[in-house]
């Protein structure tokens, strides 16, 4: 793999080369900004107003390394996202792909393309009073996604989208063997509906991302699904909330 490439790659995504200003996280002050800040930008902790990912440039050096040894270690399967706001970790995940001229493995690019659904409260206590709802900056439609997967030339067949709401697209979508999932969507209901979906079909040796464990909603959705199938893999930090852990080859 051309490393400079990829290092480029995600530099460019995070768009830390002309550091675009911040947008003002509050769902009244659509369109404000604040200055760039490269910390934070490293750390993901601002929603850039132009860079395609807010993961940051940590949470994205990590997307490319995994992704890296689902090669090297030949772990069988596809990769996804669950909530991939203007898709820059799937643009990442298929920039390796050609980087490494792969070309029997596909990206799910999966989004409801609308922003966050209201929360389910009866049903997901946890997610009681979100309100990342009321947040349209978070409501990226499909064209515009599209749109920046052909921006790096990435836009082809290995780029799968599946559109809607976790539950309802995920067990019937993605078949599967997986070799990567990351998921990113941020409420308890989510996280829980990706998770029971996805990682039974995640191969042995392959690798579980998730973007948001700082957030207490998807930190309960993981640990329960995590104690409930007797998962004992190590979770590994990557930056203040992101983290991952491998498939054991054997067990859960």
């Amino acid at each position: 793999m051309n490393r400079l490439y990829t290092d480029l790659l995600i530099k460019v995504i995070a768009n830390t080369i002309y550091g675009s200003a911040s947008q003002v996280i509050d769902p009244s002050k659509m369109g404000e900004t604040t200055p760039f800040n490269r910390e934070d930008r490293l750390l993901g902790r601002d929603w850039p107003a132009v860079a395609h990912s807010m993961a940051g440039i940590k949470r994205l050096t990590n997307v490319r390394d995994l992704v890296q040894r689902v090669i090297d270690e030949n772990v069988p399967g596809d990769l996804i996202e669950t909530g991939v706001w203007r898709g820059g970790c799937c643009i990442l995940m298929r920039g390796v792909l050609a980087a490494n001229e792969v070309k029997n493995r596909k990206i799910y690019v999966a989004d409801s393309f609308d922003g966050l659904p209201p929360p389910d409260a009866g049903n997901f206590p946890a997610d009681s009073g979100d309100r990342l709802h009321e947040y349209r900056q978070l409501a990226i439609d499909q064209a515009q996604v599209e749109s920046n997967f052909a921006a790096y030339d990435l836009l082809d067949d290995q780029v799968v989208f599946v559109k809607g709401l976790f539950g309802d697209t995920l067990p019937e979508r993605v078949a599967g063997p997986l070799a990567l999932i990351r998921l990113d969507g941020d409420m308890y209901e989510s996280t829980m509906d990706s998770l029971e979906a996805l990682y039974p079909r995640l191969s042995p040796g392959g690798f579980a991302i998730i973007d948001d464990l700082a957030h207490p909603p998807c930190r309960q959705a993981v640990d329960d699904y995590r104690a409930c199938n007797a998962i004992e893999a190590e979770v590994h930090e990557i930056d203040w909330t992101g983290g991952w852990w491998q498939k054991p080859v054997t067990g859960n």
